[in-house]
Formats: C-alpha cells, structure tokens, sequence
C-alpha cells in the first residue's frame, strides 16, 4: 500500500507493507533450504599511484572551471530571457482575449437591452394608441348625438336667391328657437368689356 502527498510542490511518498506472520516464516523457511555457497570474494585490483598536480595545472583548472561557469551562466541567462519574453508575449495575448469577450458581453448586454427598450416603448405605443382610438371614437359618439340634437332642438334656416345678369340677390332666414334671423344681400357682378 502506497500514500503520495503533494505540498508546495514538494512530493511525499509513504509505503506502508502488510505482511502476515505465516508468510514471515515460509520466507525463512525457504532461505534455509535454499542456502547457496557463497562467491568468492572479488579480487582487489591495485591503485595507481596519487597524480601530483602542479601549480600551472590547478591555475588552469580554475580557468577552465571559470570558463565553463561563465557558459553555463550565459546560457541560462538567455534561457531566463526567452521564457520572460514568451511569459510577456502570453500575458499579452491573454489580456487581448480577455478584452475582446468584455467587449463582445458589452456588445451583447447592449443588443439585448436595446431589444428590451424597443419592445415596450412598441407595447406603451400600442396601449396608448389603444386608449387614444378608444377616446376619439367616444368623442364622435358624443359629436354626433350633440350635433342631431342641435339641428332638430335648435333650428334650421331656409333661403331663396335670384340670378340676374349684374347681380346675385339672397335671402336667408335662420330659425334658432326662438329667434329668426333675415338676411338680405345683393352681390353684384364684375362687368367684363
């Protein structure tokens, strides 16, 4: 059985065996049995005498030690600089995604709130112009019943005219209840040469 744990990057492995006490003894049982004569021991090779190095050699082991520092160190430095470079080039490219789907939620809140405007500025038109055709025929109604009214509890008028060659003459008389009212006139005609 086997536990792994991460923490802060760091990995911990726990290995936990379960191991029965008759397994235990057929193990020793069988090595017992199994005793093979022991390898004779490897032959010792013999070493080479200590290398004496000179003060020329360990200043220039030192040289080489500084140079190969020296390459290491740059080629890590260019590699520290291309992945900073690429980091910036995606952190870019990230906060350009990013603005382009702000834009395109603006874009969509603001189509679906132009929508939403539209349509009841079409539904409080449409009440409206209900209640406005409502009232204008409850005022014809009323038009058309105060003018009968009028013309047979107010009056009517009668008139005569006479057509000459020079002039038109009327007569008018208007009966308001009560009340007559003549009118007399003579228009004359423009005479033509």
């Amino acid at each position: 059985m086997g536990i792994r744990c991460c923490k802060d990057g760091h990995v911990c492995q726990i290995l936990i065996e379960d191991v029965d006490e008759t397994t235990l003894l057929h193990e020793k049982q069988k090595k017992k049995e199994k005793k093979k004569p022991e390898p004779p021991p490897p032959v010792e090779k013999p070493k080479p005498p200590p290398k004496v190095v000179t003060n020329n050699e360990l200043q220039a082991i030192k040289i080489q030690a500084w140079w190969r520092g020296t390459l290491v160190r740059r080629t890590l430095l260019h590699a520290a600089l291309r992945a900073c470079i690429i980091q910036y080039w995606w952190k870019q490219k990230l906060a350009e995604l990013l603005e382009k789907k702000r834009r395109a939620m603006l874009q969509y809140y603001a189509r679906e709130k132009w929508a939403v405007v539209r349509l009841q500025s079409w539904v409080r038109m449409w009440r409206v112009r209900l209640r406005y055709c409502r009232l204008l025929h409850a005022v014809r109604i009323i038009q058309v019943y105060w003018r009968w009214h009028n013309c047979h509890t107010r009056g009517f008028f009668r008139g005569s005219y006479e057509l000459t060659a020079r002039q038109l003459g009327l007569e008018l008389e208007i009966f308001l209840g009560s009340h007559i009212c003549r009118i007399t006139d003579c228009i004359p005609f423009p005479i033509k040469n």
